[in-house]
């Protein structure tokens, strides 16, 4: 297995949220994890969760979230073959902030739309 990611960084006391953050960067990490709060699913239903993601970086990603304990990967020996993904003990501990950031972000999003729409119209008189 590879090593964890989080064990490349020699991170003091004063950067834990950067220490945090590298769990968890990425573009889909977040929401990969937020469905998997729901329960267990196989590789196409996260993608079908996630139209937008490839299939190569969903793969890349849920590879990185296993390297880092968060998810845990389950192959069934049958053919075709069956792969669940589910969060650990470890990913789990992950949802409230997940909630948090579902939470923020859905208060915020209209804030960032009329942001971009006010700045729209600026440059459209201008």
């Amino acid at each position: 297995m590879p090593k964890a990611r989080h064990e490349r960084f020699d991170c003091s006391p004063g950067c834990a949220v950067e220490a945090a953050l590298q769990f968890i960067d990425g573009k889909w990490k977040g929401v990969i994890l937020y469905h998997l709060l729901d329960g267990t699913m196989r590789f196409n239903e996260i993608r079908r969760a996630i139209p937008s993601v490839t299939q190569r970086m969903l793969t890349n990603q849920l590879r990185e979230l296993e390297a880092d304990d968060l998810i845990e990967r389950t192959v069934y020996p049958q053919v075709p073959p069956k792969v669940e993904y589910s969060l650990t003990a470890r990913g789990r501990t992950l949802q409230p902030v997940l909630i948090a950031l579902k939470a923020w972000g859905t208060e915020h999003s209209g804030v960032a739309l009329r942001e971009e729409s006010r700045c729209d119209g600026q440059s459209k008189a201008a």
